[in-house]
């Protein structure tokens, strides 16, 4: 079974917690705090296998979690960090959030990438002892790790797509210019699967070709089974456009065309723009008035014709060639670039949980609050704007109200994480 589409999810380990420990020794009198940090949580990396052919393994296992990262112990002894999940997927899956459509990655190179951040560890008591507070007996509990629900495509890595109605020799054609060996049968949708193939020109000049499973009309709105596939077409760099020049199915070869091509228009815009080279296929069983008729209404719209019998091999080999020259002028596969989030969406996602704790330990208040850690970690505190969009995301969360409610004082400590200041109305 070929299975091109999953969503699973993935839960990155939270930080282990911070120790409240205090140096016992003998003749070491009040030796001090010494609780340690927490160790950081597992992270959950995607990697590329080229040994694994489609997301099928996804429809059995569909959550995935890394371990908490240890707790910190005495004597300044960090917890230990937990091992990282690695999701091995093939190469062209490209991972979504399932909530938003953004994309988090697409693994088409070898890099490792991580998707879901473990949690930092808490820190231990030895972090908060000042002159004036010498024995701490607080630590910090580890931060939680990133979790989503995202969605696996599965989008083919391919220089040419072949496309056409079922039937019209697109299997033919890739057998006999290479080494892929698909089923042939003379019915509809003889292909479930995409197949590819690695077409070799010369030492040294090859490209990679897929045959698409039989698009209809309607397979941009889910109709047969060619809509399932149209994303493998996405990436490819030319589309090779095989129609039945003879009409052997009691179709007409130019409402083919005009079909398959409203249906690549609708599925994806990009799609309708790649460069196209038409092939009229089974030359043999057609008259020269078919293909004449043929011929001129495809070079009226300026696009590259060939003449080709896959069945016979008449001319498959000058079609492969002009295939090749026009990849040259071409630019890569394309690559689907990561979105991250902008700062309007950052603060939509972030306040929209602002649930916060705010506690007093030795005159310090200490500001609980998972989905600050986001901002803080990518503010700049030596930078003004940066710090003045910091007090408004405090001030519109309610935190600032909070601290007031609970009577701190201006100069009174406040630590957010790692961030330490002073409170200044």
């Amino acid at each position: 079974m070929f299975v091109d589409q999953a969503k699973i999810f993935i839960k990155a380990g939270d930080g282990g917690d911070g120790a409240v420990s205090f140096h016992r020794e003998k003749y070491v009198a009040a030796g001090g705090p010494d609780g340690g940090d927490g160790g950081r949580g597992g992270n959950i990396v995607f990697q590329v296998d080229d040994n694994i052919s489609n997301l099928i393994d996804f429809r059995f296992k569909k959550k995935y979690a890394a371990e908490k990262g240890q707790n910190g112990s005495g004597k300044n002894c960090s917890g230990r960090n937990a091992p990282d999940v690695v999701i091995k997927v093939p190469r062209g899956t490209v991972v979504k959030e399932a909530s938003t459509g953004r994309i988090l990655a697409d693994m088409s190179d070898d890099e490792p990438v991580i998707i879901a951040k473990g949690g930092k560890g808490g820190r231990g008591n030895a972090h908060f002892a000042t002159s004036t507070r010498q024995i701490p007996k607080f630590a910090k509990p580890g931060f939680k790790g990133d979790e989503y629900e995202v969605i696996l495509e599965l989008k083919l890595i391919a220089d040419v797509g072949l496309v056409g109605f079922p039937n019209v020799g697109k299997s033919t054609l890739i057998s006999v210019v290479s080494a892929a060996k698909p089923k042939i049968a003379n019915y509809h949708f003889t292909t479930l699967t995409p197949v590819l193939g690695v077409v070799k020109i010369d030492e040294g000049q090859s490209f990679v070709m897929a045959d698409i499973p039989g698009l209809i009309e309607g397979a941009s709105e889910g109709v047969g089974l060619g809509h399932e596939f149209l994303r493998h077409v996405e990436r490819c760099r030319l589309i090779v456009h095989i129609v039945d020049v003879s009409g052997s199915e009691g179709r007409d070869p130019v409402e083919d065309f005009e079909t398959i091509t409203r249906e690549l228009e609708n599925f994806s815009f990009d799609l309708a723009e790649s460069p196209v080279i038409v092939a009229a296929n089974k030359c043999d069983m057609a008259t020269e008035e078919q293909i004449e008729r043929f011929r001129e209404y495809i070079e009226n719209k300026g696009l590259q014709f060939f003449e080709i019998s896959a069945a016979t091999t008449q001319g498959t080999q000058e079609l492969v060639k002009a295939v090749y020259y026009e990849l040259q002028k071409l630019p890569p596969v394309k690559r689907f670039e990561a979105q991250p989030l902008t700062r309007e969406e950052l603060d939509e996602k972030l306040l929209s949980k602002k649930e916060f704790e705010v506690t007093v330990e030795d005159g310090v208040y200490f500001v609980e609050a998972d989905w600050l850690w986001d901002i803080l970690r990518t503010a700049d505190m030596d930078d003004y704007s940066s710090l003045q969009y910091f007090q408004k995301v405090l001030r519109s969360s309610g935190i600032i109200d909070k601290l007031e409610q609970m009577g701190i004082n201006e100069g009174d400590t406040v630590s957010i994480f790692d961030f330490e200041f002073e409170f200044v109305r």
